[in-house]
């Protein structure tokens, strides 16, 4: 198949038909042969470098599998994350674990109705998008910084009421944004530049209320050709490497754990790190 895929740029091959088998694992032997359910055949495609393309039924409980491989392009975001280039094709929120988890991590911070909220490397704002899902009742006063004026322009049409700054995280803390009760901050803490123990330390300190929490994402993927292909990649490394992730996000929960807070990791082609107050504080400013 791989060499099918170098040669011609596509492949097609004939398989036992996934469907016949629901509720069997992987490796598991037929009357008709060994049954091997979708999801591995479209890992295996990703790992070819390709994409699985709709199959044909070719008789009874086989089906032919056709693969085209990626095309040769730069990675939506090699130009910038400008609205007027490539990433703002990108929209995360059709991931459907992304967007699970991140209800799931806003839920977990669970902002007051009216409360604050600063979403550092905001861009186009497009995960806001999931602020209703995880609140349908409630608004919040909504601060976003970027380097960027054309995806903040963008965000700005896309919520009205919020508030878009051009600032550098690096320059956290700024003491006129005030304190918040969430810091978002997406596929950030990772990008060239960016201190993540510094700027952590910053928003901690300095931007978080005492009830207040933090949705951190780091990216395990990349996209090819329109797809959201599995796994970090490090500069010059053909395959996924997932050691500085983990790495990162070993040090994120192990640093906010250290001052007070419970973190819970979650996730698969971004990991989210969420942390909340291990105790939270009585409107008079009492423990409880």
């Amino acid at each position: 198949m791989r060499v099918a895929l170098m040669a011609a740029g596509e492949a097609a091959f004939t398989i036992l038909d996934p469907d016949a088998g629901v509720g069997l694992y992987a490796g598991e032997h037929t009357p008709r042969g060994i049954h091997r359910p979708w999801q591995a055949w479209s890992d295996l495609a990703d790992l070819l470098g390709a994409h699985l393309l709709t199959p044909e039924r070719v008789g009874e409980g086989r089906v032919r599998v056709r693969l085209l491989a990626y095309a040769a392009m730069p990675a939506p975001d090699a130009a910038g994350y400008g609205s007027d280039g490539d990433w703002s094709r990108v929209n995360k929120l059709e991931d459907p674990v992304f967007l699970f988890t991140l209800v799931e991590g806003l839920r977990r911070v669970n902002p007051p109705s009216g409360g604050r909220m600063l979403v550092l490397g905001v861009n186009t704002g497009c995960e806001l998008d999931a602020l209703p899902l995880a609140f349908p009742n409630r608004t919040f006063d909504v601060v976003g910084i970027d380097l960027d004026e054309t995806a903040l322009a963008e965000a700005q049409a896309r919520l009205p009421d919020a508030t878009f700054r051009v600032l550098d995280v690096n320059t956290l803390p700024v003491p006129d944004l005030g304190r918040f009760d969430l810091v978002l901050a997406l596929s950030l803490l990772q990008s060239p530049g960016v201190q993540q123990d510094a700027l952590l330390r910053a928003v901690r300190r300095e931007h978080l209320t005492p009830g207040g929490g933090l949705v951190l994402g780091f990216p395990n993927a990349r996209y090819r050709d329109g797809f959201l292909s599995y796994g970090a990649r490090m500069r010059n490394y053909a395959r996924p490497d997932l050691s500085l992730l983990v790495a990162d996000v070993a040090a994120a929960r192990r640093g906010l754990q250290k001052h007070g807070f419970k973190v819970f990791v979650t996730g698969k082609y971004e990991v989210l790190v969420t942390a909340i107050p291990a105790v939270q504080p009585t409107p008079g400013g009492l423990e409880l």
